[in-house]
């Protein structure tokens, strides 16, 4: 089988727009990768760079160890699997299967056995006849399929195979794919905008945004615990609620998260809480998801935030609730910077702000360091990156509750299930993995 390592890659395409920026990733022999991201974000350029299609303008391209930049797409010994299907409309399925041993030269005899053989596997055996004009999507997809396994490659590469099929079909084969590609234990790279397709198949999921790769581990750490701001709110169903808090410190006792008049406690005793309390004064982005948070009553102890319902979406075996908290939401803007980018300035008065806090080794902040937190804030929320917005704090029910818009909700908090993130949109977290 085939390892893949891209070191520094990058592309830019004539016009001047970069594609992809100086990318680095592994995928090991057997594994099956898939890169995640919107459409645009350069991770179907990455797919081709791979399978040779397309050169980098920069970084190395390293297929088993040795410097791939140059070599032809035939030589890489890579199967391509497209969203189109690209079959031959005038060849049979069992032509179009049984294609690329043709070219290599494979006797009609055994080249006949192994088209059967992989098309059995597949579930199309009765349709060897057949045209691909005569063929439902997902077996013309299957044929795709088939093209590519006979082949026995040592990496296959996929192309959102499974985006112009519908929804149920989508479940059945990406179930297919994953059993199959495993079963052979062919190096994969898959790429898709589906996040159910990548948390449900990969062994490993990269996250791409214009260009850049973003967060890289297994689907348990990508959603557990998102690298990036970004990250946390493309992942999950519904998206993770994303509140702006106020940072307050009260030395080893707990620190403060302000949501507008609310707030929640994060006990000293939780080695968050020491990273945290470097941000007092400031602002940072609290992420938290709808299942770490349960409806109690209104006189509920403990970790509890209190709110009207805003409207409610019944989805059958649930029911979500938006609740206004009075808190402020954060939105990740996709027309803005990288969440890893910021200003000079920004830098140096984050730095500043924090040897203060330190030096003066007190919870309380001075004038100073607050002013200039507050036109950090202002220059990072203003530069498109992200904006604000009255909270609509996500709630799973019952379904169909005895509940409807306007009436009272309180909900208890998980504290060890928040997500922390810095203004840059970086994760605040200790040893975070």
């Amino acid at each position: 089988m085939t390892t893949v390592a891209l070191k520094d890659v990058t592309k830019v395409f004539p016009d001047g727009t970069v594609a992809v920026d100086k990318v680095n990733l592994e995928v090991a022999d057997g594994e099956f990768m898939v890169l995640l991201g919107p459409s645009g974000c350069g991770k179907s350029t990455v797919l081709r760079m791979v399978a040779g299609l397309e050169d980098p303008s920069s970084g190395a391209v390293i297929l088993d160890g040795k410097m791939a930049n140059d070599l032809p797409p035939r030589d890489r010994g890579i199967a391509m699997v497209f969203q189109d299907f690209a079959l031959y409309p005038h060849m049979t399925v069992g032509e179009n299967i049984g294609f690329p041993l043709r070219l290599s030269g494979v006797e009609p005899e055994p080249r006949s056995e192994r088209v059967a053989d992989v098309a059995s596997a597949l579930g199309i055996g009765d349709v060897l006849g057949r045209r691909p004009s005569q063929l439902s999507g997902g077996q013309r997809q299957r044929v795709a399929m088939g093209r590519a396994i006979v082949r026995r490659p040592g990496l296959f590469l996929m192309d959102e195979p499974l985006s112009n099929l519908d929804s149920g079909l989508r479940a059945e084969l990406r179930a297919e794919i994953s059993g199959l590609v495993r079963e052979l234990g062919v190096s994969t790279i898959y790429v898709t905008h589906d996040q159910a397709e990548a948390l449900t198949m990969a062994d490993r999921v990269a996250i791409m945004r214009k260009g850049i790769l973003q967060d890289v581990g297994t689907p348990t750490q990508v959603y557990g615990k998102p690298a990036t701001l970004y990250v946390a709110a493309f992942l999950g169903s519904p998206r993770m609620n994303l509140l702006e808090a106020s940072v307050y410190v009260h030395l080893d006792r707990y620190v403060q998260l302000n949501f507008g008049e609310q707030s929640l406690y994060l006990q000293w005793n939780d080695i968050r809480a020491r990273a945290v309390s470097h941000y007092h004064g400031e602002r940072i982005v609290v992420g938290v998801r709808a299942e770490a948070l349960t409806p109690v009553s209104a006189d509920a102890p403990g970790d509890v935030l209190h709110g009207r319902i805003r409207y409610l979406e019944h989805h059958g075996h649930e029911s979500l609730a938006f609740v206004d908290i009075g808190a402020t939401a954060v939105v990740v803007d996709e027309i803005g910077r990288q969440p890893n980018e910021t200003s000079e300035n920004g830098s140096r008065l984050k730095r500043f702000g924090h040897v203060v806090s330190k030096f003066k080794g007190k919870a309380t902040a001075t004038t100073a360091v607050v002013d200039r937190a507050a036109v950090q804030r202002e220059s990072v929320l203003s530069d498109g990156r992200h904006h604000r917005r009255p909270a609509e704090l996500a709630v799973r029910l019952a379904p169909y509750p005895q509940v409807g818009s306007g009436h009272p909700l309180a909900v208890s908090v998980r504290m060890e299930a928040l997500h922390f993130f810095d203004d840059r949109g970086d994760r605040i977290d200790v040893g975070w993995r």
